[in-house]
């Protein structure tokens, strides 16, 4: 009778193991693809060191299939973060025929906006350079939120259509930035990040869900010229800043650290658990402390 009893036991006491263990075990599946790295982290060729754009200054080039065209900068200040892009005028007429083939159905001919879609007139290259560049136009279907994604045209292709827009209006709006990080405050531009930035994009810079339905993106693919084009354009919701509000210097600080510390992490702790801060910590916390405590009182409940 006794062997009976003492062989139910056991084989109720390695059930219970058998489901939490279990249950345990699924859980961990689901945090790591809900916290898997994001695109960013998990290439394997992404370098783990920062860009060339973060250790120097290199000037922009455009290049094609048999062709690499230097651009020339516009004169400044000897401090850095001053300059900006000088687009020839041999690139407005390749422009001007991107441009109606793409977006002049919704933005008009001279790019000054139809019921469909804002003029874009007086926004300046640098505004159209931030939107084309990441993917968000032109759109297939206007009525669709823009969203980030690869790009439909090259390098040369998005600066002539820069060109094209900004000869509407010249020496307006936005121009396309130097960015130039080599002098940049690291820490200045965490500080100013955190301020000013981080209650968006979150403090790892992996983006949010916004009121209203919007969105902030994630910034772990964005380039360093195109944050600067973004701070200083205000694309969809995000706020403009100008030069009132956040210097060159300031700016260009913020742009070295988000392509330092936030895209190439130095994770102490060991796993990244995909740049999203103490939530992932805390899961994993909950996780593997409850689970233990769990498992001790099952061997305390069957022991008794």
């Amino acid at each position: 009778m006794s062997t009976e009893m003492s062989t139910g036991m056991r084989r109720r006491f390695k059930s219970r193991y058998a489901v939490l263990v279990g249950l345990l075990a699924s859980v961990g599946i689901f945090a790591l693809m809900a916290f898997a790295p994001s695109a960013a982290q998990a290439d394997p060729t992404t370098p783990t060191t920062p860009p060339p754009a973060f250790t120097g200054f290199t000037p922009p080039t455009t290049s094609t299939s048999t062709t690499t065209t230097t651009l020339a900068t516009s004169s400044g200040p000897p401090d850095f973060g001053t300059a900006s892009v000088n687009l020839p005028q041999s690139y407005i007429a390749p422009g001007q025929a991107l441009f109606e083939a793409s977006c002049a159905s919704c933005h008009g001919n001279d790019a000054s906006g139809t019921s469909r879609a804002p003029n874009l007139q007086g926004l300046g290259a640098g505004t159209v350079d931030f939107w084309v560049s990441t993917g968000r136009m032109p759109l297939a279907d206007s009525s669709v939120e823009p969203a980030e994604k690869p790009s439909r045209f090259n390098r040369l292709e998005t600066l002539q259509i820069a060109a094209f827009v900004q000869s509407q209006t010249p020496g307006s709006g936005v121009p396309i930035p130097v960015v130039n990080l080599s002098d940049a405050n690291l820490e200045n531009g965490g500080s100013l990040y955190t301020l000013n930035c981080a209650a968006c994009h979150t403090i790892t810079g992996a983006g949010d869900a916004l009121a209203g339905g919007n969105y902030a993106p994630s910034l772990h693919l964005a380039t360093p010229t195109q944050i600067v084009e973004a701070i200083r354009s205000g694309p969809g919701n995000m706020p403009r800043f100008g030069p009132g509000n956040l210097t060159d210097s300031e700016v260009h600080d913020i742009a070295a650290y988000v392509a330092g510390p936030i895209q190439h992490p130095d994770n102490r702790g060991g796993f990244g658990l995909g740049g999203i801060g103490p939530v992932g910590e805390g899961f994993v916390g909950l996780l593997l402390g409850v689970g233990v405590l769990m498992l001790v009182c099952f061997w305390i409940g069957d022991r008794t």
